[in-house]
């Protein structure tokens, strides 16, 4: 009697404890979206110019290591280039242009 009665409360909690864990990992998989990487899209786009630490100046890129601009103007200027930098406005969705905008702040000495 004792052996069947631990029996059924481990069954239970086993029961339990996997209905709420698989509950919360569908709940997660549904509701949280992937955050891009600004590294990546900053080494598939930006790294032939800037540089993989943002101060190679190739084609007269600027150097992102001493930049002063706020991560609002590094927005802009990735959206609708600058001078001779190439717009990307019709490359990179506005979610990978903040991002990698926020990633060049991390290439400051």
């Amino acid at each position: 009697m004792k052996n069947l009665l631990i029996f059924g409360l481990m069954a239970t909690m086993f029961y339990a404890c996997s209905q709420s864990s698989s509950a919360n990992e569908s709940t997660a998989s549904t509701t949280s979206k992937p955050a891009v990487d600004g590294e990546k899209v900053y080494k598939t786009y930006c790294v032939t110019c800037h540089g993989l630490y943002g101060d190679m100046g190739a084609s007269g890129a600027f150097n992102l290591q001493t930049s002063v601009l706020p991560v609002e103007e590094r927005i802009n200027v990735i959206t609708n280039g600058r001078k001779v930098m190439t717009p990307f406005k019709e490359l990179l969705s506005e979610e990978k242009i903040k991002a990698v905008a926020e990633y060049t702040l991390t290439l400051k000495k």
